[in-house]
């Protein structure tokens, strides 16, 4: 009776491990799609600057030389 008891014990932490380990997964995927959504925002507001900026030198017939 020993050894049926310790294999369901045993089952039992391995699931409760395999579900924390999920859990922190789960967590540092939600947070690393949060930093990618803020560095897209970052690149498409320093993108846009860029494009302003070169539309104004374009105007003003400025060369980079």
């Amino acid at each position: 009776m020993f050894w049926p008891m310790l294999a369901i014990a045993l089952g039992f932490l391995g699931i409760s491990v395999l579900t924390v380990l999920a859990i922190k997964v789960f967590i540092e995927a939600q947070r690393l799609g949060r930093e990618v959504a803020r560095t897209t925002e970052r690149i498409n507001r320093a993108s846009e600057d860029l494009e302003r900026a070169a539309t104004g030198l374009a105007r003003a017939g400025e060369t980079l030389r």
